[in-house]
């Protein structure tokens, strides 16, 4: 579907967004060096999870409740197709990207029948819907949890995954690849068109877009690369659970995802990187890391409503144009 774009829009990324960028792959090839990979691989995981939704709420302006179960189905079919089938882990990640685009796609073409809080309560109830099948589920286990699931060998033998080290590079390039298909979804004529739906969806429909078919595609796209990210994070840590699946995980990627800064190319990334630092090393509070994440939310929100990252390139914004915040006056 080809889109045309009014005349003066820019289609390319600014150059902050180009040094972070470069900057986010040079930290991300040299981190396991220096941090433990699987912390890494787990925040990667959650990173692009947080990207996908940013994808769905940051740009095409559709809030859902329920972006978990696309992430955790995903684990469990990953698991399911590499232990059950003893099947490729190629396959069982197919799968798992498959599994959570055709879910997508079945809880989007009603949702976005309705709008604002009635569509965030269409997804909740899926992914409600979904967890009590997981709970009854055969394949899932049930509260056990589909464990002990095998890392193969990755393209026929030729990429060990045992060695964490080894399968860190390979998850990074995972994050990279989905990553920068969101990268070209924002900043092509499809991406132009999600914003304009987002800021005024009236005004698209009198241009001739067919606003329903955008906002399809687009939790389509979103729920397809959390699936991609939860089939990772199962390939990762051998094992997929209710909590993946769960009220609580939809809440922490919208929660990363306004940490970092919604509408910004990178700041669910950093987003994500601050909540599951967070989770690692106040692990010990017990349940006061719940609170503290609490805490620092109402922080954030408070003292940088854009987010870490959208506060950070309106300040540079600023700074590179002086006479911008006299005009914003």
């Amino acid at each position: 579907m080809r889109v045309a774009v009014p005349a003066g829009v820019r289609l390319a990324a600014p150059t902050l967004d180009y040094a972070l960028i470069g900057l986010m792959v040079a930290l991300g090839i040299a981190a396991p060096f220096v941090v433990y990979p699987i912390f890494l691989m787990k925040a990667l995981c959650f990173a692009l999870f947080a990207c996908a939704f940013n994808l769905l709420l940051g740009y095409a302006g559709l809030m859902s409740f329920g972006h978990a179960m696309f992430f955790g189905m995903a684990g469990y079919f990953y698991g399911h197709v590499v232990k059950a089938w003893d099947m490729p882990p190629e396959l069982g990640l197919l799968a798992g990207v498959g599994g959570a685009a055709l879910l997508g796609l079945v809880t989007g073409a009603l949702a976005i029948r309705r709008q604002g809080i009635y569509f965030a309560m269409i997804t909740l109830a899926f992914a409600q819907m979904v967890y009590f099948f997981c709970i009854q589920a055969p394949f899932t286990h049930g509260e056990d949890g589909l464990q002990g699931i095998v890392r193969k060998p990755l393209l026929g033998g030729l990429i060990p995954t045992k060695d964490d080290r080894v399968l860190y590079y390979v998850v990074l390039a995972i994050f990279l690849f989905g990553y920068g298909a969101i990268y070209r979804f924002i900043h092509s004529p499809f991406g132009q068109v999600l914003k304009a739906i987002r800021d005024n969806e009236q005004r698209a429909l009198s241009l001739g877009y067919e606003a329903d078919r955008y906002k399809l595609l687009a939790f389509v796209l979103s729920a397809a690369l959390a699936g991609l990210a939860g089939a990772t994070k199962a390939l990762v840590l051998q094992f997929a659970t209710l909590t993946d699946v769960s009220a609580a995980m939809s809440g922490e990627v919208v929660l990363m995802a306004l940490v970092g800064g919604l509408g910004t190319i990178i700041g669910p990334v950093i987003g994500a990187f601050i909540i599951i630092t967070m989770q690692n090393y106040l692990a010990a509070t017990g349940e006061f890391v719940l609170v503290i994440q609490g805490v620092i939310f109402v922080v954030i929100v408070m003292a940088f409503r854009k987010g870490v990252v959208g506060e950070f390139s309106e300040w540079w914004r600023r700074r590179r144009t002086p006479g911008a915040a006299k005009a914003a006056d």
